[in-house]
């Protein structure tokens, strides 16, 4: 195999698998021309192993699963007489904010920050704001928290306001994602 193919190629595999897949890591040895060189490399060390190490993209599994758990309990609150009304217009609007408030949040926490957190696991139901919170499990204590309020706005009707806080301000301040109008009658309870 040409050099300069054969370095692309293992740039390639480098930066597609974040660094798991090294250039000394077994499958190469079947890409080079002289595979008995190879061989005979590894055959003279009994102790040859390969190790995986994780790049520092690692803990952005964590903001992925956040994203993706936040998806399926936005849509958990909602119930089944809220979220076919509201689903599109909440994917469209709101979820997309939703998203960037947790990349904005958390890309600036170090990885060991990020390995404690967790997402709360139960959207509360009635009329209570709560849709999940993102929590420092070695504390208990949340980091961001993603609510839901329905208000009543006379002579427009119904809006579901969502919005977040966060502990950099003791969640004092209301961060607004964006409303989603609902209709001049009172909303099913969430959950329901």
């Amino acid at each position: 195999m040409k050099s300069w193919i054969q370095k692309t190629l293992v740039i390639a595999v480098a930066l597609l698998t974040f660094g798991v897949i090294s250039p000394n890591h077994i499958i190469w040895e079947n890409l080079l021309d002289d595979k008995a060189d190879q061989k005979s490399i590894s055959s003279h060390n009994p102790d040859y192993t390969y190790e995986v190490e994780w790049s520092d993209e690692q803990p952005s599994n964590f903001i992925e699963d956040a994203i993706s758990q936040a998806k399926e309990l936005s849509l958990q609150k909602f119930g089944s007489r809220i979220g076919p009304v509201i689903t599109n217009e909440f994917d469209t609007y709101i979820f997309p904010k939703i998203q960037e408030a947790i990349e904005f949040t958390l890309l600036d926490m170090d990885k060991d920050s990020l390995k404690s957190l967790a997402i709360s696991e139960n959207p509360s139901g009635d009329r209570s704001e709560k849709i999940f919170h993102i929590i420092e499990t070695a504390t208990g204590s949340d980091v961001i928290r993603f609510h839901v309020r329905t208000d009543l706005k006379p002579q427009d009707g119904y809006f579901f306001n969502f919005h977040y806080h966060t502990a950099s301000d003791q969640f004092a301040k209301h961060y607004k994602l964006g409303d989603i109008y609902w209709s001049k009658n009172m909303p099913p309870k969430w959950l329901s």
